[in-house]
């Protein structure tokens, strides 16, 4: 569903990815994980199509991603921003109703989804007459979630959503969140600093460093067969905690 072979794209004298080589499989819940700057966000934005590689190839539902197809893909892909990316002067509900009805997709059943995805991300039902400053970081997630999915993707892309959130509010949707990957089954990509949360919410992560995937695999992986010493420090530095119970094996 989601691959890129052997991509580099460069911003000015900074090489952002360096031949970087990535597929996840239809119905798999993936993270990229690694510092800040290593190419984690570069990665999400060719697969929309925001931005072209300078080298390689970018595939999204087995087609590639180019000027004359990326409009139609990017309605395939479902996206959550770090810090939800809504609309202040709109309330959640005509959030989430946006893009369905720039494509005047009809009201009864954007009406119906929109009531099924507020039940699927346990978002409470007042909230979504209430405006984004009126919403808990929390509730901003949950109805940035229901309008990534409004016009059931194929694909959803997640970066960073849960950074910003309390722990008690992160942990809940972190739960939440892998109850949702598993009942809709879809493709999903999700960048994070945190090496837990990946192991709790993926199949299959990708350790980025300097533009590069340094190693990919299951979090077993990672844990017990580090492919060099930054593998083994990254783990270290995340490691004085146990992964969440239910992690991947």
């Amino acid at each position: 569903m989601l691959e890129l072979r052997e991509v580099s794209k460069r911003f000015g004298t900074h090489l952002a990815l360096a031949g970087v080589s990535l597929q996840l499989g239809r119905g798999v819940t993936g993270a990229l994980l690694g510092i800040s700057g290593s190419g984690k966000s570069t990665v999400l934005r060719l697969l929309l199509g925001l931005i072209e590689p300078d080298a390689g190839e970018v595939y999204v539902s087995g087609e590639r991603v180019g000027r004359e197809n990326v409009r139609a893909l990017r309605l395939r892909i479902g996206y959550v921003a770090q810090d939800g990316g809504l609309f202040a002067h709109l309330s959640a509900f005509d959030n989430v109703a946006l893009m369905a009805r720039h494509l005047r997709r009809p009201e009864a059943p954007l009406r119906e989804r929109i009531a099924m995805l507020r039940e699927l991300v346990r978002l409470p039902a007042a909230a979504l007459a209430r405006y984004p400053i009126e919403l808990s970081g929390g509730e901003r997630q949950r109805v940035s979630l229901m309008r990534a999915l409004a016009l059931d993707p194929d694909v959803l892309l997640l970066d960073e959503p849960l950074a910003a959130l309390d722990p008690i509010t992160r942990a809940d949707l972190q739960q939440d969140l892998r109850e949702i990957f598993r009942s809709l089954s879809k493709t999903v990509l999700l960048v994070t600093h945190d090496l837990r949360e990946a192991a709790f919410l993926s199949e299959f992560v990708a350790l980025m460093r300097q533009g590069a995937i340094v190693q990919q695999g299951r979090f077993s992986d990672l844990l017990h067969q580090p492919a060099d010493d930054f593998v083994r420090r990254f783990v270290a530095a995340q490691s004085s905690l146990p992964p969440p119970a239910g992690s991947a094996p």
